[in-house]
């Protein structure tokens, strides 16, 4: 896969220059992304240093108290008084912004025909009108991939025969409620059962896709998949780890 694509290329990712215009922007009209774009001075790095190995958990919670009894530089508390000025800011929207400090996410144990952990291509999803918003501080950042670069992989024949074959085993040996009968439309249950699962919500990169990083420092909005969504939902995945990688520092909400 050739390298990252530069952000600007890209029409459906709108640049913006302040956090008042990342709230007000609408994600309309093909757009389906917003960027603010900064550069934050600080030490970040110092700060994944001092939280060291997480005691073994791949995935460790900050909070402000937790950032603020480091032993750290002042370079390093200029660090964390950004990220805790991001945590503000998202909660006075009444978000519920989480700030992570990640070592590793878990690997689909038994993926079938279509991998489903956060380093697959894939969208949010919401039952109402929702967005995403993330931010990396440091380590390897969160990745892109152009709407018309993608395919469902629900939609690829061969995977698609897979999931009816899995589908029609889990219907075989499952028995419906007391009172109700199997869905006559067995289509319908078939776009359910892939629903349940988040099959339908994992994409495949083209050939000659070209990625995209979204960074570190910019604050992003990103669509998700809900019902009747003006645009398509935000392609994205975790990045690749490979050992001797920092931490990520990480805010998503």
């Amino acid at each position: 896969m050739p390298p990252f694509a530069p952000l600007i290329d890209y029409p459906r990712v709108k640049r913006v220059g302040s956090f008042q215009e990342l709230v007000s922007t609408p994600l309309a009209q093909g757009i389906n992304a917003l960027c603010w774009e900064r550069t934050l001075a600080g030490d970040f790095a110092e700060v994944v240093k001092l939280l060291g190995d997480g005691g073994g958990e791949p995935i460790t919670t900050l909070d402000e108290a937790k950032l603020l009894a480091l032993p750290i530089s002042p370079s390093g508390r200029l660090a964390v008084d950004h990220m805790l000025a991001d945590l503000r800011l998202l909660r006075d929207r009444e978000l519920d912004p989480v700030l992570n400090c990640i070592h590793g996410y878990p690997r689909d144990e038994e993926p079938g025909p279509v991998v489903t952990d956060v380093f697959s291509f894939h969208a949010d999803s919401a039952p109402i009108p929702a967005d995403t918003w993330l931010c990396t501080y440091c380590g390897p950042s969160s990745e892109g991939l152009r709407n018309e670069d993608a395919l469902r992989k629900v939609d690829d024949p061969a995977i698609r025969a897979e999931l009816m074959k899995h589908y029609g085993e889990e219907q075989r040996f499952s028995r419906p409620p007391i009172g109700c009968s199997i869905p006559p439309h067995p289509e319908k249950g078939f776009s359910e059962y892939l629903r349940d699962h988040c099959y339908d919500l994992h994409y495949a990169a083209t050939p000659r896709a070209q990625p995209y990083s979204f960074g570190h420092f910019n604050l992003w909005r990103i669509a998700t998949d809900y019902p009747d969504s003006p645009v398509p939902p935000c392609i994205h995945r975790a990045p690749a780890t490979h050992p001797g990688d920092p931490a990520r520092l990480l805010l998503i909400s």
